[in-house]
């Protein structure tokens, strides 16, 4: 049994897809308003260290690094004795390194941290995940790593440290490996 639809009826269902598709229009105007962002400078982490002071040269703009990922534990050791307001900045435990080439398995941690650019996060959560508790922790492809130097954060750094701080690369993302 056929019930007859009345025109205004036929009007209405006809209507919705004309709002939906106006709607979807709006909201792709209002998104592309704005403009695209610009992309990252991507930076080879060669280049970075060959700056003497990475906070002075490029600040807080945000970056795209590459290089080999290296999180070390095995020289680990507390310090400070009193914990600053940055200590997550501060940490050396583990130590995360982003460096120009990949190193040979039996560098020391010293080695390391003398030839690689310090990584750091308040969370620690972007950073690759552990294999394994304990030692290297080393991946077989370059890594690109999202952030900046020179964190508001360094300020409350031990004074011995300021340096140290305002040139650890603050990462705020890692955008996998490179190949």
């Amino acid at each position: 049994m056929n019930t007859p639809v009345s025109r205004r009826e036929r009007l209405a269902w006809a209507a919705i897809p004309l709002i939906l598709i106006g709607l979807v229009a709006m909201f792709v105007t209002i998104g592309s308003l704005g403009g695209p962002r610009a992309e990252l400078q991507r930076i080879d982490v060669r280049d970075v260290l060959a700056t003497a002071d990475p906070a002075a040269e490029y600040g807080l703009q945000e970056l795209q690094l590459v290089g080999w990922y290296a999180s070390l534990t095995d020289d680990c050791m507390a310090h400070p004795d009193e914990p600053s307001e940055a200590a997550w900045l501060e940490r050396t435990c583990p130590l995360r390194l982003l460096l120009p080439e990949q190193p040979a398995t039996g560098a020391t941690q010293a080695a390391l941290e003398g030839i690689g650019l310090r990584l750091a996060a308040p969370s620690g959560e972007p950073f690759p995940p552990r294999p394994q508790p304990g030692g290297w922790h080393l991946l077989l492809e370059e890594l690109v790593v999202t952030g900046h130097f020179d964190d508001p954060a360094a300020v409350g750094c031990d004074v011995r440290l300021a340096g140290t701080c305002r040139n650890t690369f603050v990462v705020t993302d890692t955008d996998g490996l490179l190949h």
